[in-house]
């Protein structure tokens, strides 16, 4: 494959600007216009492991915590149901040859995040892969509650779990000839910083697959 570096630059640099724009842009959503007995929140991996402890941790995503929990409390008061994701490894878990030893079973860093524990409200869901769609747990939530077809998702990372995620239940829905709105506040999801691995460049690769999906983006979700 031959590539022209100097246009892709170019050429990828205005499209970053574009998107981080449509970004900065896009609108708050009420959660009063979502229709209260089809809409459900989807927490992934907001866990200490990710945030506050461990090799994968990255303090910067704890931004989304504070946002989250203020989410959470309006769809539990609201008695919306609530599915939180959980990373929850074996030890000899097949993800470990593509990424650090993390989240391993019944430690403090596979736990979600006191800050949303003290909510409460949620149904826990276990999960040991990046892709928590796949779980037996996620699997049962959608054969018990067909009437659900609209999804709040927040967490981490966006460019990982939270676009794995996003991608495979609005392609299921679509599978099934089923309408459905994953929206996903954007105050609300984030990545981790490292060497190749930029934050900013990252979230916005995710939202523009995600948003080439039909998946779409608020700037945050109010009363």
């Amino acid at each position: 494959m031959n590539i022209n570096r100097e246009k892709l630059t170019a050429a990828a640099a205005e499209a970053a600007v574009k998107l981080a724009d449509r970004l900065e842009g896009c609108g708050k959503l009420s959660l009063s216009s979502l229709p209260e007995g089809n809409t459900a929140l989807v927490l992934v991996d907001i866990i200490n492991g990710f945030i506050k402890e461990g090799a994968m941790s990255c303090a910067e995503i704890g931004r989304i915590i504070q946002p989250t929990v203020l989410l959470t409390e309006k769809f539990r008061d609201g008695g919306r149901p609530i599915f939180a994701f959980a990373d929850c490894h074996s030890e000899g878990a097949a993800e470990f040859l593509s990424f650090p030893v993390h989240c391993l079973k019944n430690t403090s860093e596979s736990e979600i995040v006191s800050e949303i524990k003290a909510v409460g409200g949620y149904t826990l869901i276990q999960k040991n892969s990046t892709n928590g769609f796949l779980e037996k747990g996620w699997q049962e939530v959608l054969c018990k509650n067909p009437q659900i077809n609209t999804f709040v998702v927040c967490g981490d990372c966006t460019d990982i779990c939270v676009l794995q995620f996003c991608l495979s239940l609005k392609t299921w829905f679509n599978m099934s000839d089923r309408a459905s709105r994953i929206i996903v506040p954007v105050n609300c999801v984030d990545t981790y910083g490292a060497d190749g691995h930029n934050a900013d460049l990252m979230n916005l690769a995710a939202f523009k697959i995600m948003s080439d999906s039909g998946i779409e983006f608020v700037s945050e979700i109010t009363e």
